[in-house]
């Protein structure tokens, strides 16, 4: 399944792609008000209750009239992996590490499907940054490694955009990481079960159409669940949740000379399998 959470006449819900991914079959009305959102669905383990009362049906609003949000618009936690891709490490001239690098963004740093990123008005420093994300289905604390798969819901693309300046204030990277509207999320949570083998999808990062970064997943440094099991260790992890993975070689920043977003350029991660979130990059009014 993929699953959006969306806008339509003043109104925000949820719901399923139809196959021809045209259409969203509005599942607000259909769950009721117990499960009113992706969250929601995943806390109450209610997946298969969504597909069952969505299978078969056809399209309630088309979804070029709707407004994608992120898919999950309301995680408790977004915990992001640094300089986790190979490619990414060389270009930075960082030594192995032994444990990931982590931290937050916040749910309002982020926005959906062709929604606008905002460079902010204190830098000409923004970058790009695609990313695989991981939405935790199950909850857990010091989850195994050997576990981890079973707790994750789905995937989506990612925009990790950075505000390279802020990002470099201090050692703490969390100002360059949380603007408001400059991260991407979407365009869909696609479900688990249609991603049998998550390591070998493969991600590309195009700007105005141009490939800026091409790699597989495979080349993540800490593995998918490798990140779950060292997260869980020090935060619970709870249905809604996002691990966001890392960035491969390629980012503007590292480029000769630097390559930075403009106001007019159009981002697009492009994951195999997961589908092409796209966000145009506008300046902050």
């Amino acid at each position: 399944m993929r699953l959006v959470t969306f806008r339509h006449n003043g109104r925000t819900s949820f719901g399923r792609l139809t196959g021809d991914g045209e259409a969203i079959i509005d599942c607000g009305p259909l769950l009721g008000a117990e499960l009113p959102s992706v969250r929601a669905v995943l806390a109450a383990g209610a997946l298969e209750q969504l597909r069952a009362a969505t299978e078969g049906r056809t399209g309630d609003i088309k979804l070029a009239d709707a407004v994608l949000l992120p898919p999950v618009p309301d995680p408790a936690k977004i915990l992001c992996a640094g300089v986790n891709y190979r490619t990414h490490r060389e270009e930075t001239s960082r030594p192995e590490a032994s444990f990931p690098t982590i931290f937050p963004r916040y749910a309002d740093s982020q926005v959906g499907h062709d929604q606008p990123l905002v460079r902010p008005a204190e830098t000409e420093a923004f970058d790009y940054e695609g990313e695989l994300a991981v939405v935790i289905g199950t909850g857990g604390r010091r989850i195994p490694a050997e576990d981890a798969f079973a707790h994750i819901a789905g995937y989506a693309c990612y925009q990790d955009g950075s505000v390279r300046d802020w990002q470099r204030h201090t050692g703490q990277w969390v100002p360059g990481k949380t603007f408001p509207d400059t991260g991407g999320f979407g365009p869909a949570l696609v479900t688990a079960d249609e991603v049998p083998d998550a390591v070998a999808l493969e991600l590309v990062s195009r700007v105005n159409g141009e490939v800026r970064q091409s790699t597989r997943v495979s080349d993540l440094i800490f593995s998918i669940p490798e990140l779950i099991a060292y997260v869980s260790t020090f935060t619970p992890l709870a249905p809604g949740d996002v691990v966001v993975t890392g960035t491969p070689g390629g980012v503007g920043l590292f480029r000769e000379p630097p390559v930075f977003l403009q106001p007019g350029d159009v981002v697009e991660v492009e994951i195999s399998g997961i589908g092409t979130l796209r966000n145009p990059v506008i300046g902050e009014a």
